[in-house]
């Protein structure tokens, strides 16, 4: 019997699978922050994120990689996750963040 094989998930569905992972000093989702640039999603279910941190100097920067990485790669019909880190364009929160983590951060 052969196992029935798993679609890849959508962008929709990886970015909501980022939506726990936070940024441990404010509390608030990579996904909220704007942190989370695209999601690259292949046919065999090889899915690779692009994303930025706040500032190359994070210190949280390796464990929100690994947080990113893993919650991904957790996902039905993912059978490979990978984090870009890029810094163009740089994170701008004004221009980035959604208008929940604005309100949260007091940015207007």
């Amino acid at each position: 019997m052969s196992e029935e094989k798993v679609s890849p998930p959508t962008k929709e569905k990886v970015f909501e699978a980022l939506v726990p992972v936070q940024d441990p000093e404010i509390h608030i989702s990579i996904v909220d922050l704007g942190l989370i640039y695209d999601a690259l999603i292949t046919d065999e279910g090889e899915v690779t994120i692009k994303m930025t941190l706040t500032t190359p100097a994070c210190p949280y920067g390796e464990m929100l990689i690994a947080q990113t990485q893993k919650a991904v790669a957790d996902m039905d019909g993912v059978t490979d996750a990978k984090v870009d880190i890029v810094w163009e364009p740089l994170w701008d929160p004004k221009e980035m963040a959604s208008d929940y983590a604005k309100d949260l951060l007091g940015i207007w």
